[in-house]
């Protein structure tokens, strides 16, 4: 297919795409992003993901740079430039063009806007089938990685250290000892028959991914339990499992290479991930 992105109006090859040297979300990380996922031409929990855009840049003091109504007709063109029905999604809109100064520019900046669109690549059948490894490293993000920034060094290098180690994704550990969340995904365990998952609040980001699941999990009546758990806790559940736009339901079968329960996906995740799948294909 044609590689056509979006950029602040104007939909060009994505090979020379650019944005201006002094964009304030090139300079600081001073934007905010979204990633989509879109399936026969259907934008996946597309009220969701639109709702935590508009919080996220009420968080940095911005407002949206158009309405959504105005966002979706701009995605669809770009998805026809791409001849795509299904895509992977990313949204960036930063505080824009301003001489480099670390407070808020006075005069009136244009947001910047980005837009890009790739194939969707669902996650490995095999990995879905024999579970993956995560390690766990120390939490030393900011102290609101509930909004959606583009500052994410600190989620690159442990992402990188999970790479080198040869597991799928690393889980981050505050200081007390509970997990806070992945890399780039929500953590979740199965224990004394409870699905439990860290309540949103500051110390996690809040994903999409995770709320659709518990609305499912509401609905079959399961018991869920939003609340911090320990390492420790972890290590000793019955089930594990990730979240995300990208991976879905993931299960987990080893942390720091221990064997979560007998070391192979177990029933409840499967299931979730089953129902998970349903929603995915359901009519928009």
């Amino acid at each position: 297919m044609p590689r056509i992105s979006y950029v602040n109006g104007q939909y060009v090859r994505h090979a020379v795409a650019a944005v201006h040297i002094e964009d304030r979300g090139y300079q600081f990380s001073d934007a905010v992003y979204e990633v989509i996922a879109i399936i026969d031409g259907r934008l996946v929990d597309e009220t969701l993901h639109f709702e935590r855009l508009e919080r996220s840049l009420r968080e940095i003091g911005m407002e949206m740079p158009f309405s959504r109504a105005h966002f979706v007709l701009k995605i669809r063109e770009l998805l026809r430039l791409n001849r795509s029905r299904s895509g992977s999604l990313y949204i960036q809109v930063s505080r824009g063009v301003a001489p480099r100064d670390h407070k808020f520019p006075k005069a009136p900046v244009r947001p910047g806007v980005v837009m890009t669109v790739k194939p969707l690549r669902l996650p490995p059948a095999e990995l879905v089938e024999k579970g993956v490894e995560v390690i766990s490293v120390p939490d030393i993000r900011w102290k609101r990685p509930d909004i959606k920034s583009v500052s994410l060094l600190p989620n690159i290098l442990a992402k990188e250290d999970a790479v080198r180690k040869g597991v799928y994704e690393a889980w981050l550990v505050a200081d007390d000892g509970t997990v806070t969340e992945g890399t780039s995904t929500n953590a979740w365990i199965i224990a004394g028959g409870a699905i439990v998952t860290r309540a949103a609040g500051h110390e996690i980001l809040n994903g999409v991914t995770r709320l659709a699941l518990l609305d499912i999990a509401r609905a079959e009546g399961l018991k869920i339990e939003e609340r911090a758990f320990t390492l420790d806790e972890a290590l000793a559940a019955d089930e594990a499992f990730l979240t995300s736009t990208s991976a879905f339901v993931m299960p987990i079968v080893r942390i720091d290479g221990k064997d979560i329960g007998d070391g192979s996906p177990g029933p409840k995740t499967r299931a979730l991930a089953k129902s998970y799948g349903t929603h995915l294909r359901q009519d928009a």
